[in-house]
C-alpha cells in the first residue's frame, strides 16, 4: 500500500537512539511553576527560525489558542477571522465569543474585505485581531500577510497567525526552482513580514513531525501570555521526550532540512506533471498536499475507494466551507519516484476506464464515480 495521508511532509522520524536520553517524562508540576528541561532553550530556537523574538512551548495547538483568545479577551479586542482559518484556531475563537467578545469573519484571502469589516466596526474603539492561516491546502495559497498587516498597523492592531502548514516547509528567498526558500522558518520568514504586532502559533506535528506547538512573537506579548496562560496552570505541559524530538527536528532541518525540501518540491512537482499528462489538474500548486480539481462528492468517495482497490491511500476531506467532499494526496519527501509513478499508473487506468464507460453510456466520464 502506498500512503498519501501522512502529513510528515519532509517525513522526519525521531527513534530514541537518535534522541538525548531522558531519565523520566515529567517533573510532575505545571509549566507556569517550572518548564520541562530544554522547554526554553526550544521555544527560542523556534521563535528565532520564525522571525520573532520569544516563544513558549505547550502540548498542542488546541491549548495554545484557547489560552491565547482568552488573553485577548482580557483587553477590549475585537477578532476578526478569514473565513478559511483552520478548525482549531476557531474553536479557541468560539470561546472569545462565548464569553462575551466580538467577532467578525471576512472572506478568504480578502484583504479588501478585512478593510471594509474593520472600518464597520471603527467606532467601537476595540483593538482589532486578524486571524488567519499563513497557508491554506484548502485554496493552495500563502495567505496575504503583507496587506493584512499593513491594514493591522493602520488601526494598531494584531496579526496572530496558524502557521501550521508552513512551519518546516516555507522559509526565506523563495524562487522558481526553489518554491519552498530555504530554512523551513514559515510564512514570516517566506513573506519577509516581521515585528511586534505579529504573533504565530504552529504545531511542529507536520513539518517536523513532533506532536508539539509553540507560540512565538514579540517578548512582552510571550511574556504576558505565561503570565496569564490557564493551561500552563491546570495542564500537563509538554513532556520531555518530545521536547528531545524538537530538539531533534531542528538539528535535522539546520543540517539537511534545505535538500529534504528540495526533494519534496521534485516529488510534488513530479506528481502534477503526471496529472496532467493524464488530463487531470490539482489544487495546491507546489505544496505537498495536493486536492484532485473536480472530483466531488459521490465522485470523490468512489474513486477513494477504487483507489483503495489498488493499493492507493488517499485522503477525503470535508472542508468546513465546502459541503461536499473532496479527495487529497499528501506528498512527503520520503515518497521515491516510482512511488509518484505508481500512483499516477493507478489513476490513468481510472481514467481509461470511465473514458470507455463514458463512451458506451454518453455519460461524462466522471458519472462512472457517481
Amino acid at each position: 500500500m502506498i500512503n498519501f495521508t501522512s502529513a510528515l511532509y519532509l517525513g522526519l522520524h525521531h527513534p530514541s537512539q537518535f534522541l538525548q536520553p531522558w531519565q523520566q517524562l515529567t517533573l510532575g508540576v505545571p509549566a507556569a511553576l517550572e518548564e520541562p528541561p530544554g522547554a526554553e532553550e526550544t521555544a527560542g530556537r523556534l521563535a528565532q527560525l520564525q522571525g520573532c523574538e520569544h516563544g513558549v512551548l505547550l502540548p498542542s495547538t488546541l491549548h495554545l489558542f484557547w489560552d491565547l483568545f482568552a488573553m485577548l479577551r482580557q483587553q477590549p479586542a475585537a477578532l476578526f477571522v478569514d473565513e478559511g482559518v483552520y478548525a482549531i484556531a476557531y474553536w479557541g475563537v468560539e470561546q472569545f465569543r462565548a464569553k462575551g467578545g466580538d467577532v467578525y469573519t471576512f472572506r478568504h484571502h480578502d484583504p479588501d474585505a478585512l478593510l471594509a469589516q474593520i472600518k464597520r466596526q471603527a467606532h467601537k474603539k476595540k483593538y482589532p485581531v486578524v486571524i488567519a492561516d499563513g497557508f491554506c491546502p484548502a485554496c493552495g495559497h500563502v495567505a496575504p500577510a503583507g496587506e493584512y498587516l499593513e491594514i493591522v498597523r493602520r488601526y494598531g492592531g494584531l496579526l496572530a497567525l496558524d502557521d501550521t502548514q508552513a512551519l518546516g516547509i516555507l522559509g526565506e528567498s523563495p524562487a522558481l526552482h526553489n518554491p519552498y526558500g530555504k530554512g523551513g522558518g514559515g510564512t514570516l520568514r517566506w513573506s519577509g513580514n516581521f515585528g511586534p504586532d505579529i504573533v504565530v502559533g504552529s504545531s511542529l506535528a507536520k513539518g517536523f513531525g513532533v506532536p508539539v506547538a509553540v507560540l512565538a512573537g514579540s517578548k512582552k506579548l510571550i511574556r504576558r501570555f505565561k503570565t496569564v496562560s490557564d493551561t500552563r496552570v491546570h495542564g500537563s505541559p509538554p513532556s520531555i521526550a518530545v521536547i528531545q524530538a524538537a530538539r531533534h527536528a531542528l538539528q535535522v532541518n539546520e543540517t539537511h532540512g534545505n535538500l529534504l525540501r528540495h526533494r519534496l518540491a521534485q516529488r510534488v512537482a513530479q506528481f502534477r506533471k503526471g496529472l496532467e499528462a493524464i488530463g487531470w489538474d490539482s489544487i495546491g500548486g507546489w505544496f505537498p498536499v495536493q486536492t484532485l480539481r473536480g472530483i466531488i462528492g459521490n465522485a470523490a468517495i468512489r474513486m477513494h475507494q477504487y483507489l483503495s482497490r489498488y493499493g492507493i491511500r488517499a485522503i477525503l476531506s470535508r472542508p468546513r466551507n465546502h459541503g461536499e467532499a473532496h479527495l487529497s494526496f499528501l506528498v512527503t519527501a520520503r515518497h521515491s519516484a516510482g512511488e509518484i509513478d505508481r500512483c499516477i499508473d493507478i489513476l490513468s487506468t481510472l481514467t481509461r476506464g470511465l473514458d470507455k464507460a463514458a463512451n458506451r453510456s454518453g455519460k461524462p466520464a466522471y458519472s462512472g464515480f457517481i
